[in-house]
């Protein structure tokens, strides 16, 4: 909805050439006068083939380019084209050549801003300098202009270049040129001693300029208006009150007092925290009828709202409005911003409409700047986009931060169409992106799924020397990543680590892991590897995935060196990683040399544990090494560590796993020789027994558990009944169920669901019970399982499914898997009261699953129901699952 309210507003601004090619233009009768589009643009239409978005997006586009368009300067843009292409640069004036020793960069784009045929003023070079775009280029212009015959700079270029130099902070650079100009006095029209006063004054150097004002004094030579009150306000700005008087009183007596003086006197009232004898300064300029500026009334100001006195600087600026004495606009652009610095953005606003609606006031192109990007930042997507279509409206030219803030807010509206489009079409206005701009693009390509483009605006601004912030990286990071756009992937890190930035942990963690994912471990190894050597710890999660990344590529050796390195940075893994490496080992040629080389290290860098030789136990024991697990046994007791219950659980799984049933009787029986046999260790052979399909041992060591006054587990039932089950030996079942129920135990759901299944397939285990019990003597609980297990056996469904359903819940819980099963009883031949029932399963607030779509689909084929069939199958697909291969038979 939002960006369909802003596209709304943007194109209520469009030239009716846009607006008639959609079913909004009958509705646009405001046209801006201040767009003169491309006429290529009116013969877009409907039937081009393109989207109503496309559409409003495309004209959105096209007004903005001209509207930015309309600040290109293409003489302008073309003299910083040719300053930033390098080149020396040397300072000086009237065609002499100056020394390289401040800049040993002489300009070798000479002759191409010679061919441009310039005519140099000091209004020309002001314009060049103050629409220069870095600092280098315009010094490199200021440099050039100044060997240009017939040109001299002027005291107020040397100001602009001081200015420019003092701004971007390069103070050593500042002095350099003024050591190096004064080395060159001879070839200089404009007063000498001036320019240097100025330079040092502006370079934060008042010190400097007072002892080159005293050296003039003595020479008999004076400072000229200009110069006065560059020192005079440096010396403010620098805090040097007494001088101020001082000067300020030679200014007087000159009679070079003018509003600027005035001004300064302000602001040096401001510094000192005398805001009431500012107040009567000005006061006492206004009822004296002298020269009150704008500019002196918004250096009060902007004091008070640095003090926090916003009440009293709007009831002054508005006493001073009345008064009519004073242009108050250049106050209100302070007042507006230092209301938004302040964070009273709604008290700007509204002072704007109002002064705007009132006064007819337009504010100041950083004035709008300033609102936008606050406004911006707060997401007041809306608001921004009012401002910038008033500023399209009032036809102020927008700057770089108005482009810059225009491409963001696009961005954060949703039209990344538009934003990308402007951006690709730059070089038509001179725009540079800013790094914010940069940041917002990328984040929102990656958001948007461009992957690819985000990566070229990257690029791109990596050319233009700006790097994106950890959090733009991050994102486009975990973008190639989820993409498997490794190799732009790789590029990145790599233009990162030679700019010195360093990506957060988790991105290296994430890329890593990605390459070990796509089965791309050398690489992901690699960048561990650089890792390391800046002593960045990967995580335990990157560790893991490059370990099962070696596994899956048989290099068990790295694995296992990983596994150590792991363990060295603060990482403990659990019994399961130690499995995976193990196994893998044990697939390499010398698996018993691989091995023990494993638990040597792990010995050495690590106190020896029974938990450690537990891991090695059970890793080989999964390995289908049992001797390697009894050998770590036999090194654990040799060690002087008394083996503990896991040991000997783990020793007997490994035995049983690789099928060696003897050594685990033999191990089985030794155990009782040193420790009493519990409940733990019986479970384990009955339950790995029956896993190894050996049910007559099982039961003899049932017996013997009984015997012992053992109870055994539920495992251990329900192990047994699905064996013999399996082995239809339902006799013995029957008859396990009976102990079951001697123990005070119910049926668990897993035994019911067992004996349901069984029941379904044949008659078999119904008639087992009925040969092997005296049903007339049964209890309760047994006789209802009898019951149901003949319902089940019984080839229709003589019983209503839910009296069935009941039946169970007194035998056993239901869960899903009952469910399916009652439904594959219905399925046999009752489909419509089957597909009834799987609502009753939704009903319930059970998940069907995979084998509840295919007991319907199977169902419906086997019945000749083919269509039903195709439309469940169709469903099941639509859910993920995919049917079992016994109803791709059917199909």
């Amino acid at each position: 909805m939002l960006t369909v309210r802003c596209i709304t507003k943007i194109r209520r601004t469009l030239p009716t050439t846009f607006t008639i090619i959609t079913s909004e233009s009958n509705n646009n009768n405001n046209s801006n006068p201040f767009i003169h589009s491309a006429a290529t643009a009116a013969t877009t239409t409907v039937h081009g083939g393109c989207g109503d978005h496309e559409l409003r997006a495309k004209d959105v586009v096209i007004s903005f380019k001209d509207w930015f368009a309309s600040r290109n300067n293409a003489l302008l843009d073309r003299i910083f084209d040719i300053l930033g292409g390098g080149g020396g640069l040397d300072i000086g004036g009237g065609g002499a050549a100056a020394s390289d020793a401040a800049f040993p960069f002489r300009n070798s784009a000479d002759l191409a801003l010679s061919q441009l045929g310039l005519r140099l003023s000091e209004a020309f070079v002001l314009e060049v300098l103050n629409y220069g775009k870095d600092v280098l280029s315009c010094l490199k212009f200021f440099d050039w202009a100044g060997r240009q015959p017939g040109f001299y700079h002027t005291r107020a270029t040397f100001n602009a270049i001081f200015k420019i130099l003092s701004r971007a902070k390069l103070m050593s650079l500042m002095l350099d040129f003024l050591e190096n100009y004064m080395k060159q006095r001879y070839v200089h029209k404009v007063r000498f001693y001036d320019t240097l006063v100025m330079g040092y004054a502006v370079a934060g150097k008042p010190e400097v300029a007072l002892q080159l004002f005293g050296r003039m004094r003595f020479q008999g030579l004076d400072l000229d208006g200009f110069a006065y009150h560059v020192l005079l306000n440096a010396l403010v700005e620098e805090n040097c009150f007494d001088a101020v008087d001082v000067v300020a009183n030679q200014i007087e007596i000159r009679g070079f007092k003018s509003e600027v003086t005035h001004s300064i006197l302000v602001k040096n009232f401001c510094k000192k925290n005398q805001l009431g004898e500012a107040e009567s300064y000005l006061r006492g300029l206004m009822s004296a009828g002298n020269g009150l500026s704008g500019h002196c009334v918004s250096v009060f100001v902007d004091a008070l709202c640095k003090g926090n006195q916003f009440e009293k600087a709007g009831k002054l600026l508005e006493e001073f409005r009345q008064s009519g004495m004073v242009d108050v606009e250049h106050a209100y652009g302070v007042w507006i911003r230092d209301l938004v610095q302040a964070g009273k953005i709604d008290g700007a606003l509204e002072f704007l409409q109002s002064k705007k609606s009132l006064e007819g006031y337009v504010p100041e192109l950083f004035r709008y700047n300033i609102l936008i990007c606050r406004l911006l930042k707060e997401n007041r997507l809306e608001e921004v986009c009012d401002l910038l279509i008033e500023m399209k409206e009032h036809r102020i030219s927008p700057d770089e931060v108005t482009m810059n803030t225009a491409l963001c807010f696009f961005c954060k509206a949703g039209m990344v169409d538009v934003a990308l489009e402007l951006y690709k079409s730059r070089s038509e206005f001179g725009l540079s992106p800013s790094s914010m701009a940069y940041n917002y693009l990328i984040n929102t390509l990656c958001g948007d799924g461009s992957i690819d483009e985000a990566y070229c605006v990257l690029k791109n601004s990596v050319n233009q020397g700006y790097f994106p912030g950890r959090k733009t990286f991050s994102i486009l990071a975990d973008a190639l990543c989820r993409e498997g756009k490794f190799d732009k992937m790789k590029e990145l890190v790599v233009v990162a680590l030679e700019r010195n930035f360093m990506p957060s942990d988790s991105t290296y963690d994430k890329f890593i892991s990605a390459l070990c994912r796509a089965r791309r471990v050398e690489d992901g190894y690699l960048i561990h590897g650089e890792l390391n050597r800046l002593n960045k710890v990967a995580s335990k999660n990157t560790y893991i995935n490059m370990i099962h990344g070696f596994n899956k590529s048989n290099r068990g050796d790295i694995a296992a060196r990983l596994l150590i390195e792991m363990q060295e940075k603060g990482h403990n893994p659990i019994r399961k990683l130690f499995r995976t490496v193990i196994r893998c080992l044990c697939d390499l040629e010398n698996s018993e040399k691989q091995f023990l080389k494993l638990l040597e290290m792990q010995l050495s860098h690590h106190e020896p544990t029974c938990q450690v030789y537990n891991f090695f136990i059970d890793g080989a024991g999964h390995a289908g090494k049992p001797e390697l697990a009894r050998e770590v046994f036999e090194i654990m007791v040799r060690s002087g560590i008394e083996p503990n219950l896991s040991s000997d659980i783990l020793m007997l799984q490994s035995y049983i796993k690789s099928g060696k049933i003897s050594d685990a009787l033999n191990f089985f029986r030794d155990l009782s020789k040193r420790r009493k046999i519990g409940k733990k260790l019986y479970n384990t052979m009955i339950v790995g027994l029956c896993k190894a399909n050996k049910p007559d041992i099982a039961l003899e060591i049932l017996r013997e558990m009984r015997e012992n006054k053992v109870i055994p587990s539920l495992e251990c039932y329900e192990e047994l009944v699905k064996l013999l089950c399996s082995n239809k030996k339902y006799n013995m079942v029957v008859n396990l169920l009976d102990d079951v129920m001697k123990d005070g135990r119910h049926i668990s759901s897993f035994m019911g669901n067992v004996l349901l299944l069984h029941s379904l397939k044949s008659q078999d285990l119904y008639r087992a019970w009925v040969h092997s019990r005296d049903v007339q003597n049964e209890t309760s609980s047994l006789r209802m399982l009898h019951q149901l297990i003949g319902a089940f056996s019984s080839r229709r469904m003589e019983q209503d499914v839910k009296d069935l359903e009941e039946v169970i819940e007194q035998c056993f819980p239901l869960d899903i898997y009952t469910y399916n099963m009652l439904l594959r009883k219905l399925s046999m031949n009752q489909m419509d009261h089957a597909c009834e029932f799987l609502n009753r399963i939704c009903w319930k607030g059970y998940e069907p699953n995979r084998w509840t779509y295919d007991i319907l689909v199977h169902g419906f084929f086997k019945q000749g129901r083919t269509t039903e069939a195709k439309r469940w199958v169709e469903e099941m697909f639509r859910k993920g699952f995919d049917p079992t291969e016994r109803t791709k038979l059917f199909m």
